[in-house]
């Protein structure tokens, strides 16, 4: 990890704050470590909290002071990671939907990706959601499927993200192929 860039997305589930103790294990690999997030997510984990374990700026919005930060962020990082990745994510990613930044960071990103979904056992069963996994995998994404286990829903069944460990191991070995 060290020297390489990191690209993370923290989309609005209950998981976002998973994503925290995944970036600060990045940081401390050393790796460069950016995040952007979604107006959802923000609701759940401050950006303040990754701009303390990054010491960078959250990218939050898709006009802001750089110029052209979707491609900026893209061109950058070595690896895009997604964590926790919503169904509403998948669907925009699956079809090409660019209307915030991290979607718009997705269409730009040509290298290694990796999503991690978390939602409602329901949600992730869903034909829709599958299909939209089907084809983010057909893409080249590497989807790690969510685990079974208790939801913040209070429901029990598959929907868990993965844990911050196992994405760090997927990204790691990326990182190691490239």
């Amino acid at each position: 990890m060290n020297g390489r860039e990191v690209l993370v997305g923290v989309t609005g589930g209950i998981a976002a704050y998973k994503t925290a103790a995944l970036v600060s294990r990045l940081v401390q690999a050393g790796a460069g470590v950016s995040v952007v997030m979604t107006h959802a997510a923000t609701q759940l984990v401050g950006p303040k909290t990754f701009e303390a374990l990054t010491g960078r700026p959250v990218g939050l919005e898709v006009f802001g002071p750089r110029p052209h930060p979707h491609i900026e962020l893209a061109q950058e990082a070595d690896v895009l990671c997604v964590a926790p990745a919503t169904a509403n994510f998948l669907a925009k990613a699956a079809c090409g939907l660019a209307d915030d930044l991290l979607s718009t960071v997705y269409l730009s990103f040509s290298g290694p990706m990796v999503f991690a979904p978390a939602m409602n056992a329901r949600m992730w069963e869903k034909p829709a959601v599958q299909r939209n996994c089907q084809q983010l995998r057909d893409d080249g994404v590497v989807l790690l499927d969510p685990e079974d286990g208790y939801l913040s829903c209070g429901a029990r069944g598959p929907g868990r993200m993965v844990s911050p460990e196992r994405i760090f191991d997927v990204l790691a070995e990326l990182l190691e192929k490239d």
